[in-house]
C-alpha cells in the first residue's frame, strides 16, 4: 500500500515579490509558485507516494525553529491528522532543526527537496556504482543533519569542552558509525570503478567496435537488436 504524502511549498513573500519583478523584467521566466508544486507533486508521484493533500504556504518571514508561522504549522498538523499522512514534503530547503521540529510537531516524518531527490536517485539507481553513488550522498547528508541538529541542542544546553552534555557521548557514537559506513562505500566504489575503468580498456583494445543501444524503455531497443544480430533477445 503506498505511503500517504502530503506537498506543501513555501512562498517567502518578499521573494516573490522580487522574483516577479524580475520575471517581468526579463525573458527568461522564473517558475510559479504553482508550478513548484506541480513539478514538486510530480517528482512524489514518480516514487509511487499517494498524494492526498498538497499547497501552497504564503510566508511572510521564515522562522529559524520550523520555517513558516506556528499558525501554518497548525493547518499543516489538521491536514496531517485528518488524513492520516505518513509523509510531508516541503519544497524548501530546511535545516536539521527546522526538518525535527516539523516532525514533532505534526508527528509524522518531513523531507525536504534535497531529501526527496535522493530517494528518487535511490530507487532509479540501476548499476552498482550508481547505487553506491546514492548511498554515499544518503549517509553524507544524514552526516550533516545529525552533527548540525545535536551541535544545535548541546548549545541551547549551555554544555562546553568534553562535558558539553548529555548528548555528547551518543553524536560521537552515531558520527563514527556513519564515518564508518562512509569510508566502507567509498572503498567499494573506489573497487568498482577501477574495474569499469579495467574493462573499458580491454574494449578500447578489441579488433572490433563497440556499439550501445541507447533509448527509454519499450522503445525498441531489443527488436533493433535482434533484427540486426538475429539474436533472440526478449524485448
Amino acid at each position: 500500500m503506498a505511503t500517504k504524502a502530503a506537498v506543501f511549498v513555501p512562498v517567502l513573500k518578499r521573494v516573490q515579490a522580487a522574483e516577479d519583478a524580475a520575471n517581468a523584467a526579463s525573458d527568461v521566466v522564473r517558475r510559479s509558485p504553482e508550478q513548484r508544486l506541480e513539478e514538486a507533486s510530480g517528482l512524489a508521484a514518480a516514487i509511487d507516494l499517494d498524494i492526498v493533500a498538497r499547497g501552497i504556504i504564503q510566508v511572510s518571514r521564515t522562522r529559524p525553529a520550523t520555517l513558516v508561522g506556528s499558525g501554518k504549522v497548525e493547518e499543516m498538523k489538521a491536514i496531517v491528522a485528518a488524513e492520516e499522512i505518513g509523509l510531508v514534503i516541503v519544497d524548501h530547503p530546511l535545516t536539521p532543526v527546522q526538518q525535527r521540529n516539523l516532525e514533532k510537531e505534526l508527528g509524522t516524518k518531513v523531507i525536504d527537496r534535497t531529501g526527496l531527490i535522493l530517494e528518487i536517485f535511490g530507487r532509479r539507481a540501476r548499476t552498482k556504482e550508481g547505487r553506491l553513488q546514492v548511498d554515499l550522498a544518503h549517509l553524507n547528508y544524514q552526516k550533516g543533519r545529525l552533527v548540525r541538529s545535536w551541535t544545535h541542542l548541546e548549545r541551547q544546553r549551555g554544555g562546553a569542552g568534553f562535558l558539553g552534555g548529555p548528548g555528547e557521548t551518543q553524536i560521537e557514537s552515531d558520527r563514527r558509525q556513519l564515518q564508518e559506513k562512509i569510508k566502507r562505500l567509498e572503498k567499494e566504489l573506489e573497487g568498482v570503478v577501477r574495474t569499469r575503468t579495467l574493462h573499458r580498456s580491454k574494449r578500447k583494445k578489441a579488433p572490433h567496435p563497440v556499439i550501445a543501444l541507447v533509448g527509454y524503455i519499450n522503445a525498441g531497443k531489443s527488436t533493433l537488436f535482434n533484427t540486426i544480430t538475429g539474436a533472440g533477445v526478449l524485448a
